[in-house]
């Protein structure tokens, strides 16, 4: 009687370690499923967040092509870009752009001041710019404040190689129908410029 007892208990001891086995080894194949389900899910999301900066790169590469220069012109390793050309309500026509210096030292640009004696203490400006309109036969120079400072960018310590720089010039608009000028700048290339009408 208590050797059938204890083979029943051993039997069922053994039953239920065997079962216990099975169960552990059965989690222990789920984890690993969880962990390569969690790697998958780690690999999509990386691949998701490549396609998020892809797309981002895409939208900062097509910003930054987007600012198409209105003009550009080069003359003694120095490049003249114009970007922008806006009328405001004051009767004003702002031009702005960049400057690059593509020569071999520090460009001052001593050349672009104006010859009139009351701009000349402006310095490396480009306070010799000026706006030409060949069909109304008018030539807008640079406007000035009250103590003789031009209304444009100084370029105060130079351009170091390789180096660019903003720029601005104010000047006088044109007639609002005038569409066509020249921005002349002393020792570059007349910069064809188009101008809408009453921008």
């Amino acid at each position: 009687m208590k050797l059938r007892r204890t083979m029943t208990t051993r039997r069922a001891m053994t039953a239920v370690a065997i079962t216990t086995g099975l169960v552990l080894t059965v989690a222990g194949c789920g984890g690993g499923d969880d962990g390569d389900s969690k790697s998958g899910k780690k690999s999509s999301s990386s691949d998701s967040a490549k396609d998020v900066d892809d797309g981002s790169s895409g939208k900062e590469a097509e910003n930054s092509t987007s600012d198409e220069a209105l003009a550009e012109v080069k003359g003694n390793g120095i490049t003249l870009t114009v970007t922008s050309a806006e009328r405001d309500e004051g009767g004003f026509l702002t031009l702005s752009g960049r400057v690059t210096n593509g020569t071999s030292g520090i460009w001052l640009a001593g050349e672009w001041r104006s010859d009139e004696n009351e701009l000349k203490k402006n310095g490396g400006s480009l306070a010799g710019a000026a706006l030409v309109d060949a069909a109304g036969k008018k030539k807008y120079l640079v406007l000035r404040d009250t103590t003789g400072r031009c209304l444009c960018t100084k370029f105060e310590g130079g351009i170091n190689q390789n180096q660019s720089a903003d720029w601005f010039a104010q000047f006088p608009a044109p007639p609002e129908d005038t569409t066509k000028v020249q921005l002349q700048v002393p020792t570059m290339p007349p910069a064809a410029l188009e101008l809408g009408e009453g921008e």
